[in-house]
């Protein structure tokens, strides 16, 4: 008596679905902590050295820089709770409201250093992955806590909870935190204050008076060959 033969197994298919279930969430970990959130701060170190390389204190100022240390505060303010915090659908909905106005103070910051000052191709592709990386971050966090991002919407098999603890198990470590906060510190705040201290001696100094004031307008139009306020 014939058999119906057994399709052959996939080597690339696991035997223990729970042990790659564990697998998955661990990569998925792995890939959120050690390569997109270290990228953010490299992403945020490249565009102040393009702030800097484009003389930001002689153009769009001391305004465009508080604007960007005000996208710090966003971002910190829900990477903090990641952190240090139990993610649960308070976590998760907070999360997702810092970064809906995080990305409404990036357009805010894009429009106003356009109108001031020349943003290079590079430090427009940088933009991008400051754009997006955020969104990356957040939907990492919602696959790994599916259950309470369903609770959110109402569409879970419990209710939402909404209480602040603080984050139970090794994930991450308090070495990893250490090491990360420092990594920021060094990599994004320091360089940031540094960039509002320069612009705002920058507009106290005598030389602030010498810059003619269509400096800014200049620089914005330097990229398509001409030079209007060279003219005036």
């Amino acid at each position: 008596m014939l058999r119906s033969a057994e399709p052959p197994r996939s080597r690339f298919i696991s035997r223990d679905p729970a042990g790659q279930g564990m697998k998955d969430i661990q990569a998925t970990q792995d890939v959120l902590l050690y390569f997109v959130l270290p990228l953010w701060l490299c992403a945020g170190a490249a565009d102040w050295t393009c702030h800097r390389r484009s003389r930001i204190e002689e153009t769009s100022g001391t305004t465009e820089s508080a604007i960007h240390l005000l996208m710090f505060a966003e971002a910190g303010s829900a990477l903090l709770p990641g952190l240090f915090l139990q993610i649960n659908s308070l976590i998760i909905a907070w999360m997702i409201l810092m970064y809906a106005v995080h990305q409404a103070t990036a357009m805010w910051d894009v429009r106003y250093a356009v109108a001031h000052r020349w943003l290079a191709p590079i430090e427009q592709n940088i933009h991008s992955f400051l754009d997006m990386i955020p969104l990356m971050a957040v939907s990492f966090v919602v696959i790994l806590h599916w259950p309470d991002f369903l609770a959110l919407l109402g569409l879970g098999s419990s209710p939402p909870e909404f209480s602040l603890r603080w984050k139970l198990g090794p994930v991450p470590t308090w070495e990893y935190k250490i090491v990360f906060i420092s990594a920021a510190v060094a990599l994004t705040t320091i360089p940031y204050l540094e960039e509002l201290i320069r612009c705002i001696r920058f507009e106290r100094s005598p030389m602030a008076l010498r810059v003619p004031q269509s400096r800014g307008a200049r620089s914005t139009t330097q990229g398509k060959g001409h030079d209007d306020a060279q003219r005036s």
